[in-house]
């Protein structure tokens, strides 16, 4: 069985696991209503995707 002939060093090992962390994820301010949101997804607050086109607004006013 293969053994490590010497010791690796915390330098050394943590220097191999820099890319192990977890990425931040991005948010950005909804032009629309101003809350924070995922780029590329509609605002789970008022329901647009850019501020001319709504995508849910339409749905949620048709339930009231």
């Amino acid at each position: 069985m293969a053994v490590p002939k010497k010791k690796i060093s915390k330098s050394r090992r943590n220097m191999r696991r820099s890319h192990h962390a977890v990425p931040v994820m991005a948010f950005i301010e909804c032009k629309n209503c101003g809350e924070l949101k995922r780029p590329h997804m509609v605002c789970s607050h008022c329901g647009y995707y850019r501020e001319d086109m709504p995508v849910l607004a339409d749905a949620t006013s048709a339930e009231k």
